[in-house]
């Protein structure tokens, strides 16, 4: 079972339930403070956790376990609380909300999760079910069971299916780092820049800001600080990680 911390809101992202709620959440899932706050790295037990994008039709296979009375009506990770009778779930990596088909290898049941927790903290285990998401695949028997994932949707909606019954493909990027490549007193070397990166680097956005009399060139777009860094070290050794 996950480690418990006790979460206040939204904006500390942190791990597990904890904290006793005085009442369930309401209104939608999804906003950008809530996102931007649960795609932070967070460290448990010493070891350092980074949320990233993932693809609708994305999947991953191992060991789901479940959780349930003793964490009811406490707060997630997300700030959401939790509620054993959804349908819900914990991942260590994968975006809040995205909604999720588990598949028990072990006997062939499914259902339909949406993520809104991290965890679970032990080797080996991908996905901590709720009690109903379990009871669906019958973990409430057998405690743990070999499951698959795919990704089929994002903000708590299932993505639409093609005429082939395949799910439409796209991703979903729910964090905005970047990296600044240079800065100019002149706009037009800025605007130099701008173009260089634009054609290199087609998948990201850069973009000028002004700050006083210097024209900063920044390159947005990272899913996570540790992409931004990574880009960073490797191209612009001399540049710094920055946030809209």
């Amino acid at each position: 079972m996950k480690k418990t911390i006790a979460i206040v809101g939204i904006a500390l992202l942190m791990v597990g339930c904890s904290q006793k709620a005085p009442h369930y959440s309401k209104g939608k899932y999804t906003s950008a403070a809530r996102q931007k706050a649960c795609m932070r790295q967070y460290t448990v037990r010493g070891k350092r956790y980074t949320p990233t994008y993932v693809s609708v039709g994305d999947t991953m296979r191992g060991i789901s376990s479940w959780y349930g009375p003793n964490f009811h009506g406490k707060y997630t990770s997300s700030g959401e609380v939790y509620n054993m009778y959804k349908r819900t779930a914990a991942h260590k990596t994968w975006p809040m909300d995205t909604m999720v088909r588990v598949t028990n290898l072990d006997n062939g049941k499914s259902t339909v999760v949406r993520i809104n927790d991290r965890g679970p903290f032990v080797k080996g285990r991908i996905i901590d079910c709720s009690y109903q998401a379990g009871k669906d695949l019958g973990l409430d028997r057998s405690g743990l069971a070999n499951v698959k994932l795919e990704v089929i949707g994002f903000a708590g909606k299932i993505a639409s299916k093609s005429k082939s019954n395949r799910y439409t493909t796209h991703s979903v990027k729910l964090s905005n780092f970047g990296v600044q490549v240079g800065a100019f007193s002149r706009y037009s070397g800025a605007k130099t820049i701008q173009r260089k990166y634009n054609r290199m680097y087609p998948n990201h956005k850069t973009i000028i800001k002004r700050f006083g009399n210097l024209y900063r060139v920044w390159m947005m777009g990272f899913g996570s600080e540790a992409e931004a860094r990574e880009f960073r070290d490797c191209s612009v050794p001399d540049g710094f990680i920055v946030r809209p």
